[in-house]
């Protein structure tokens, strides 16, 4: 088993931290962070903010100023890279300023890097070991994972419930089941999602925004770094899409997926873009869907939407992680169910793990997964 001392444990711990300070805002990239340490203390660190901008190695380089980094160790939540992109290659930057170790978390399981970073500094005579605090650094990128060894992005799906799951009153009404707290609670979890997904079904009977209010709910991004807004992705098979409503009044793009061609005043003028996805038992195949997804350099998708494309999510095993809140209420037999789902027995009703319950605000968070996921 690799050894590593207490003072490269405890900068793998803050570069982790580190790199949280872009949860909202790396966009299609990994969070990452990277510390400098020598003679028995952390001399630099950075953290990755935004595309097109620094990896955290250059950013801790950088941030070391005039100090010299010749014989340090670099621990680093990823991979160094070794391919030039938007910026230049990270592991031919540590080369250069003279590190003698590097700590790697994890290896990037993108194609373009996975392994050859590792590589190229073994090769030029720097000691490299990996795996310090692995599955922590995979958990702050579950996306950025999914996207890059399952060609689909890590799906969270959000539903609130009564606690007798119930979602709304007979006549539809649902405005606001859950208190405050937990509406605040979402605006985190979109933030972190470069894509929010509903059906044209949550459109007609919500006429939601889907944007994500950074200010009112408190979100902090890296200096320099401007809010943005998540693609809206609105599954409507036979084109129903409206004319006008809140998801219009909205800044922000907004992809249409339809099953075939159709005529939009929205989609001519350019406010939307059309994508026709192939059809599956005459739904929208989300599959493929979420590879198209995928190939846009998305990560993250939260899925908030009705009981009905819920319900085929989960029965197609298309949930990495699912958040129900829970709010002190009992709606009664009359009002509408949670997930349209519909076993045929005990047996095949689906298997979840409750990952994790806590209390937001006066209602209850339940993060759960899939016991057998696509």
């Amino acid at each position: 088993m690799t050894e590593f001392s207490d003072l490269e444990r405890l900068a793998m711990r803050r570069a982790l931290l580190i790199a949280t300070q872009g949860l909202y805002s790396t966009g299609e990239n990994p969070r990452v962070g990277a510390c400098f340490i020598r003679d028995g203390e952390i001399v630099s660190e950075g953290f990755h903010k935004a595309p097109g901008l620094p990896h955290a190695e250059i950013e801790a380089i950088r941030a070391a100023g005039s100090s010299t980094l010749q014989g340090s160790t670099c621990v680093v939540t990823l991979e160094p890279c070794s391919h030039v992109g938007k910026t230049g290659p990270c592991a031919r930057a540590l080369i250069e300023v003279g590190v003698s170790r590097v700590v790697v978390a994890m290896v990037d399981p993108n194609p373009l890097v996975a392994g050859q970073g590792i590589q190229q500094l073994k090769d030029a005579g720097i000691d490299v070991v990996v795996g310090l605090y692995r599955k922590e650094a995979e958990r702050l990128n579950p996306g950025f994972v999914s996207r890059m060894t399952k060609s689909r992005p890590w799906i969270w799906v959000k539903s609130a419930a009564s606690l007798d799951g119930k979602i709304a009153m007979a006549d539809g009404e649902s405005q606001w089941i859950t208190g405050l707290d937990a509406r605040l609670d979402v605006q985190r979890l979109r933030a972190r999602c470069q894509a929010l997904v509903t059906g044209i079904d949550t459109v007609f009977a919500d006429n939601p925004r889907l944007t994500v209010r950074h200010e009112e709910a408190g979100l902090t991004l890296p200096d320099g770094i401007d809010a943005s807004q998540p693609l809206r992705v609105i599954l409507d098979t036979r084109g129903r899409l409206p004319e006008t409503g809140a998801l219009f009044e909205a800044d922000g793009p907004i992809l249409w997926v339809t099953g075939s061609i159709q005529d939009h005043p929205l989609a001519q003028s350019g406010r939307i873009e059309q994508w026709v996805a192939p059809l599956k038992n005459d739904r929208i195949d989300l599959h493929s869907v979420m590879i198209e997804l995928a190939n846009r350099s998305i990560n993250e998708v939260l899925v908030e939407a009705g009981p009905r494309l819920i319900g085929q999510y989960i029965s197609e095993g298309l949930v990495d992680r699912g958040v129900l809140y829970l709010a002190p209420k009992l709606l009664g037999q009359a009002a509408r169910s949670l997930y349209d789902i519909a076993p045929a027995q005990l047996a095949d009703a689906p298997e979840i793990f409750i990952e994790e319950i806590r209390g937001v605000g006066e209602d209850l968070r339940l993060d759960w997964t899939l016991r057998t996921r696509a």
